[in-house]
C-alpha cells in the first residue's frame, strides 16, 4: 500500500504537476503528465485525497476524481499562497496546495455539478453580450462625434437612432450612413442574443426549487435567485449568514492592530456578480422606504436617516444574503414577522 496520503495538482492547460506527501508531509512523488496520462493515473491509483486549486476546470477534475472514489478538496488560489515556498514554479505551487489541504482550519470549496457550471456559463454568455453591447453603443457615439454630431446616451435614443439623425441639420455621408446600419443591426442582434439568455435563466429558476424560494425575499428575482444557485455550490459551506455576507463580500475590511479596531469600507471579497446583484435588488427595495420598513423592519429607516443612502443600500443588501442563507438552510420561505 502507498504511504501517500494527499496528491497536489498544479492545473494547467494541457499539462498538470504533481506532489505526493505522506502523513508527515514528506514529499514521496513528484509526477507531469499529460491530460491522457493524468486521467490514467487517477483512474488507476487507489483512493487518495486529491487537492486542486479552485480554478479553471478544477470542478470538472474534481468530478473526475470522486468517480475515481477519490476524496477531493478544492481550495482557494488566495489561501494557498501563503504556503508556497522562495521561489514560484509549477511543482512548488503543486506542493503548497498539498501542504494546505493537510491544515485543520483551512476551507474549501464544494465542488459544483455539471448542471451548475452550465448556468454559470449562460450567466457569463450574457454578461459579455451585455458589455458588448454597451461597447456598440459608445462606439456609435463616438463615430457620430468625429462628424460634428452628439448623439444622446441611453437605449432609447439608440434604438431610435436613424429617427434622430433625420432631424439633425447637417446629412451624414452615404458610406457612413451605411456603415451605422450595420453597427445598429449588431446593437439589435446583441438585444436579441440577451433576451434568449434571459429565457434560459427563467427556465431554470422556473425549475429549481431553491430559486423559488429565495424569490420569496424581497428585492431578489429572477437574476439574483439564478446567480445564487451557479455561485453557491452547497449552503452548507457556511456555517451561518454572516459567513456567506462576509464571503460575498458585504462585510467590513478589518485592518486591526495593537489591540485597536479599525473597519474599512466592504471587503469586496467573493463573487463580484453577486454582490453587485443583491447591492442593485437593495437599492430597488429602497427605493421606497415604506416598503423597506414592511418587510425588513423599522431599522432600515433609522439607519437610513443617519447614514448615506450607498451605506443604508449595502446594509440591506447584507441583511438580504443572510436571509438568503436562511431559506436555503432550512429550505423554508421568507416570511415577514409581525
Amino acid at each position: 500500500m502507498s504511504s501517500i496520503t494527499v496528491i497536489g495538482i498544479d492545473l494547467g492547460k494541457s499539462t498538470f504537476h504533481l506532489i505526493g506527501h505522506d502523513q508527515a508531509g514528506r514529499e514521496q512523488l513528484r509526477k507531469k503528465l499529460n491530460r491522457t496520462k493524468l486521467i490514467e493515473f487517477l483512474s488507476n491509483h487507489e483512493p487518495i485525497v486529491i487537492a486542486m486549486e479552485s480554478c479553471g476546470g478544477s470542478h470538472w477534475l474534481a468530478r473526475k476524481c470522486q468517480e475515481f472514489g477519490h476524496q477531493t478538496k478544492l481550495i482557494p488560489p488566495q489561501y494557498v499562497k501563503p504556503y508556497v515556498k522562495t521561489n514560484k514554479n509549477d511543482f512548488l505551487d503543486a506542493d503548497a496546495i498539498a501542504e494546505a489541504s493537510t491544515r485543520p482550519s483551512m476551507r474549501f470549496v464544494s465542488v459544483k455539478s455539471e448542471e451548475t457550471q452550465v448556468l454559470a456559463v449562460i450567466q457569463r454568455i450574457r454578461s459579455g453580450y451585455i458589455k458588448e453591447r454597451t461597447a456598440c453603443m459608445n462606439r456609435t457615439g463616438a463615430i457620430l462625434l468625429e462628424f460634428g454630431l452628439s448623439f444622446p446616451r441611453g437605449h432609447t435614443h439608440m434604438k431610435k437612432l436613424f429617427d434622430w439623425l433625420s432631424q439633425q441639420p447637417d446629412r451624414v455621408p452615404k458610406l457612413l450612413l451605411q456603415e451605422l446600419i450595420e453597427t445598429h443591426e449588431y446593437y439589435e442582434l446583441l438585444n436579441e442574443r440577451i433576451k434568449q439568455q434571459e429565457k434560459k435563466l427563467l427556465n431554470i429558476v422556473e425549475q429549481d426549487e431553491r430559486a423559488q424560494l429565495l424569490k420569496t425575499i424581497p428585492g431578489i428575482g429572477d437574476l439574483v435567485a439564478s446567480q445564487c444557485l451557479s455561485s453557491i455550490s452547497d449552503v452548507h459551506d457556511f456555517k451561518n449568514g454572516r459567513h456567506m455576507a462576509a464571503w460575498i463580500g458585504l462585510v467590513p475590511h478589518q485592518h486591526s492592530t495593537g489591540g485597536k479596531t479599525k473597519l474599512l469600507g466592504i471587503s469586496k471579497r467573493g463573487d463580484k456578480s453577486l454582490r453587485t446583484l443583491f447591492i442593485h435588488g437593495a437599492r430597488a427595495m429602497l427605493s421606497r422606504l415604506d416598503r423597506a420598513e414592511k418587510y425588513f423592519g423599522h431599522w432600515i429607516i433609522e439607519l437610513r436617516a443617519r447614514k448615506p443612502f450607498n451605506v443604508a443600500v449595502v446594509a440591506l443588501a447584507n441583511k438580504m444574503a443572510r436571509i438568503a442563507w436562511s431559506v436555503l438552510m432550512y429550505k423554508r420561505p421568507f416570511e415577514v414577522i409581525k
